[in-house]
Formats: structure tokens, C-alpha cells, sequence
């Protein structure tokens, strides 16, 4: 050889592949788990957007029910206060 280079060419080969295979392994790792969030967030995006499609379709089907301003039926179940007391009164 000329003296430059006192490593065995097939040696620096060697190395340079394995540098380079280790190098698109550790891109390949990072691709997938750049798409792995980017699928992530594409998902809850869309479910998102659905929820609020959903949210949309039950206010239209309450207002075309005239249920816009009444209370949930949670609020109908409980009896007010007033009430309790007036039963206890007239027992």
C-alpha cells in the first residue's frame, strides 16, 4: 500500500457497513415511532371529531323535542327541599 492507510481494507469495509446498517436501524426505529404518534394523534383527532358530531345530533334531536331548557332527569328525580320539609310537617 501507499502507507496512508495501515488498516486492512476489507476490516475498514467491514466497519463501515456495520456503521451504516446500525445507523438505518436506529432511523428505521425513529421513523416508527414518529408514524406510531402521528397515527396516535390522527386517532384521537378523529375521535374527537366524532364526540363532537355526537354532541351536535343530540342538540338537534333535544331541540326538535322542545327539551332545550328542561333539567336532566337527574334533576327531576330529586325532590326539592320545600317538598321534604312539607312531608315531615304533615306526618
Amino acid at each position: 500500500m501507499d502507507g496512508h492507510d495501515s488498516e486492512d481494507p476489507k476490516q475498514s469495509t467491514a466497519d463501515m457497513s456495520a456503521f451504516v446498517q446500525n445507523l438505518l436501524q436506529q432511523m428505521q426505529s425513529r421513523f416508527q415511532t414518529m408514524s406510531d404518534s402521528i397515527v396516535t394523534k390522527n386517532i384521537l383527532f378523529s375521535m374527537g371529531s366524532r364526540i363532537n358530531e355526537l354532541e351536535s345530533s343530540i342538540n338537534d334531536l333535544k331541540t326538535e323535542m322542545g327539551m332545550e331548557g328542561s333539567p336532566s332527569p337527574m334533576q327531576q328525580s330529586k325532590p326539592a327541599a320545600d317538598e321534604v320539609k312539607q312531608d315531615e310537617g304533615s306526618a
